[in-house]
C-alpha cells in the first residue's frame, strides 16, 4: 500500500507538490497523470525516498520512506522517466548487481534474470556493454531489474517511452498480471490511453494539488457528461488554469 499524508515539497519559492493527501491500496492499478512541471515526478521521488518532503510523509507498506527508508525500499521498485545503467556494465552483470542488492539467493537470481530477459526479448544484447544500447534496449533491462525481487509495489514513471509495440504489450501484461497477484501499481504517464486501459484508478495532478481522483466512471460521473480520458483529461487541467 502506498500514502501520501499531506506531502508538501518546496524548491525556493515554487511549490511543487501541495499537501497531497492520496492512499493506494494493495493491488490497485493507479495511474497518475498531468501536465509537464505539474509534480508528477517530485511526488514519484519523494515516494522512494530520493525527495524529503518539506511537510507530511509517505508511507510503503505501513513504512514511512524518510524514517524507515531499508524497510520501505526493500518493498518497492523504482523504472525512473529515464533508464540510468552503468555503462561498462553488460546487461547481465547490472541485473546482477540489483540482485545483490536485495539479497537474492544467487541461482535463484540467474533463473530469474534469464526469465526476463526472455520475457523482455533482450537476451541476444545482454553480454554486451550497456553503453551501446539504444534508449528501448535499456528500458528493458531497467524494466527487468525492477521485476528481479517481485516487490510489493511497483513505481513505474513513464514505463513506455522507447519501447516498440511489441515491448509495450509485454510490459502492460507484466505490470497488469503483477497488480492481479496483488503487487500495487503507481504509474505516472503521458500516454493517455496506457492509463484508459490499465489504471483501477487516475489522479490528475496540476500545479502541485491533485484536482481529480477516481475511476473513469467516477471521473465521467463528476464531470456529468461522458467523455473520453483525453477530452476529460484537457477539460479538467484547463479549468484549473483558467480557475
Amino acid at each position: 500500500m502506498i500514502e501520501f499524508l499531506g506531502v508538501t515539497k518546496r524548491f525556493g519559492p515554487k511549490v511543487a507538490v501541495e499537501h497531497l493527501d492520496l492512499t493506494i491500496p494493495k493491488g490497485e492499478f493507479f495511474a497518475f497523470l498531468g501536465p509537464n512541471g505539474a509534480g508528477k515526478t517530485t511526488s514519484i521521488k519523494v515516494l522512494v525516498g530520493l525527495l524529503h518532503p518539506d511537510e507530511g510523509s509517505a508511507r510503503v507498506c505501513g513504512y514511512d520512506v524518510a524514517t524507515q527508508p531499508v524497510e520501505a525500499k526493500s518493498r518497492v521498485s523504482y523504472v525512473p522517466d529515464q533508464p540510468y545503467l552503468y555503462d561498462k556494465l553488460s546487461g547481465r552483470e547490472f541485473l546482477d548487481f540489483v540482485a545483490r542488492l536485495y539479497r537474492l539467493d544467487q541461482r535463484a537470481a540467474e533463473r530469474r534474470i534469464a526469465e526476463l530477459a526472455e520475457q523482455l526479448d533482450f537476451g541476444d544484447f545482454m553480454d554486451e556493454l550497456t553503453e551501446g544500447y539504444s534508449h528501448g534496449m535499456k528500458q528493458r533491462v531497467v524494466i527487468a531489474a525492477a521485476l528481479l525481487h517481485e516487490p510489493e509495489v511497483m513505481v513505474v514513471d513513464e514505463p513506455m517511452v522507447g519501447l516498440d509495440p511489441r515491448s509495450m504489450r509485454v510490459v502492460k501484461d507484466i505490470l497488469r498480471a503483477r497488480s492481479r497477484a496483488g503487487a500495487t501499481i503507481f504509474m505516472s504517464t503521458h500516454t493517455l490511453a496506457v492509463a484508459e486501459e490499465l489504471a483501477d484508478r487516475i489522479g490528475i495532478i496540476n500545479h502541485g494539488r491533485l484536482i481529480a481522483l477516481g475511476s473513469q466512471a467516477d471521473l465521467h460521473r463528476a464531470a456529468g457528461r461522458e467523455e473520453g480520458l483525453e477530452e476529460l483529461f484537457l477539460r479538467l487541467t484547463a479549468e484549473e488554469e483558467e480557475a
